[in-house]
């Protein structure tokens, strides 16, 4: 997986396939499964399996033999003695191999056989708070990006557990052990009768026996999901309300007494003014037509990234990048040429743009929970982009000021989609160019759709938000 030759892991494979030939206990097929590559070769093989290659580059496959049941991989690339056992279980999108198999795994090196067992490159785990911590973001970072970690990858979006077992670290451990630890896994796969179904599918790893199932941390990425739908249905309802009228406001001075409805249910009464009742007929056409639109816009970069040559992506990301600072400022303006908003469009289009990043990540949520938390806390400044609530739609109440325009577009800017990525990239130590291509790969070959969301879903969120606080509108 490091890009490193795995020549003991193929040695280890060709004579476990001689020992298992000599048994007769085996109620499965035992499928020997050795690539060129750690990605696309399993990849193109499991797709093939399962009649989902494309077949100008995949050639299919004649031979088949039923389910899969479950895969594991044997990563050693050591020339020496190993210390412990790697687990490696991410799959693309997110997805999670059943903890079973996870647990199986776990119970037979360190149980059974007294190895010491690691999980996300924490090597010297010493069961602290800190420690669980660590493991469980570097977990959620993982999950959130979605990519193929491993050869185990490819076979997880098929409903196959897969797990790669990677040999690291100088110790006393040798091949042998490795053997005896894969036999037993394949053993206890040989007498099942079912899938795994009972255990979990979605969880977050602190430790190589403690586990956070779906129940506990669901609701806090339902919670920042729903900040939006709340404040979306807010912004509708002040959006139906009438500017409050000079008249009465001018009687209240007086001392006069304001026009009242009076509203009976019950058999009680309440009075209130009549412009707290009244509700306006919302001019839905322009909002509606400016959401669409702006999010439609999301297809220009999805498509540019993914289908421009290696070599020119980092230079088309960097003048991306640029138009971007830009790009709120140009659209305001063409917008304010055309149309100017007035305050209740103004509301309304915050509105529609806050209720579909919502919906959009309370269903991402029971798919991927970590993009879905992190992409509604990068996205939480734009519920605040507005002015203060009021009762009314006066403009003064709506727009906000310039000022407040200023520094609402300099806080978005910095939590931009192609910002975040170059931050991510200096924090990582990692070329933009390389994350790039690696999504790419991830689109064309394994069926990542992280970029859709980025592009399609917080992209365009920003922009609409961007543009209402642009100091062109």
């Amino acid at each position: 997986m490091d890009g490193e030759l795995n020549q003991n892991g193929v040695a280890l494979t060709l004579e476990l396939a001689r020992y298992f030939k000599r048994w007769s206990l085996w109620s499965k097929d035992i499928i020997i499964l050795i690539t060129a590559d750690s990605r696309a070769g399993p990849q193109a093989w499991v797709d093939a399996y399962h009649d989902e290659h494309i077949s100008p580059y995949v050639a299919p496959l004649p031979i088949k033999s039923g389910a899969l049941q479950g895969v594991v991989v044997v990563d050693n690339a050591l020339d020496h003695h190993f210390e412990s056992i790697h687990i490696v279980y991410d799959g693309i999108n997110g997805q999670l191999p059943n903890l079973d198999l996870f647990n199986t795994a776990v119970s037979i090196a360190s149980g059974q056989l007294g190895m010491r067992v690691a999980l996300q490159r924490m090597w010297k785990h010493d069961d602290s708070y800190r420690e669980r911590l660590q493991t469980m973001l570097r977990g959620m970072v993982r999950q959130g990006l979605g990519h193929s970690s491993g050869p185990h990858s490819s076979f997880i979006p098929y409903h196959v557990d897969a797990i790669t077992l990677q040999a690291v670290g100088e110790g006393g451990q040798d091949d042998m052990a490795m053997g005896r630890c894969i036999e037993s896994i394949f053993r206890s796969l040989n007498n099942l009768l079912e899938h795994f179904h009972q255990s979990f599918f979605f969880y977050l790893l602190m430790q190589a026996d403690r586990f956070v199932s779906i129940g506990t941390y669901l609701p806090s990425a339902m919670l920042v999901a729903v900040n939006f739908t709340i404040m979306a249905i807010a912004l509708w309802i002040r959006s139906g309300r009438p500017p409050a009228p000079k008249v009465a406001t001018t009687m209240r001075e007086k001392g006069s007494k304001p026009d009242v409805d009076i509203i009976q249910k019950d058999g009680m009464a309440a009075i209130m003014p009549k412009e707290t009742t009244t509700i306006l007929e919302r001019q839905m056409f322009v909002p509606v037509s400016l959401a669409v639109s702006l999010h439609f816009l999301g297809v220009i970069p999805l498509y540019m990234f993914n289908h421009c040559s290696f070599e020119t992506l980092p230079y088309y990301f960097l003048l991306f990048t640029a138009v971007n600072l830009v790009l709120p400022t140009v659209l305001a303006a063409f917008i304010h040429h055309q149309t100017s908003l007035t305050a209740q469009q103004y509301l309304l289009l915050h509105s529609f743009s806050l209720l579909l990043l919502g919906m959009f990540l309370a269903t991402l949520a029971t798919l991927n929970f970590s993009l879905s938390l992190f992409v509604g806390l990068l996205s939480a400044p734009l519920s605040f982009i507005g002015n203060s609530f009021s009762g009314s739609v006066e403009p003064k109440d709506v727009f906000p000021s310039q000022r407040r325009k200023i520094i609402s577009t300099v806080a978005l800017q910095l939590v931009s989609p192609p910002v975040v990525i170059l931050a991510v990239c200096y924090f990582w130590g990692t070329n933009v160019g390389e994350m790039l291509v690696e999504a790419a790969f991830g689109w064309k070959v394994n069926g990542l759709w992280m970029q859709v969301i980025i592009w399609c879903v917080w992209w365009p969120a920003w922009l609409a938000g961007s543009v209402l606080v642009s100091p062109a509108l």
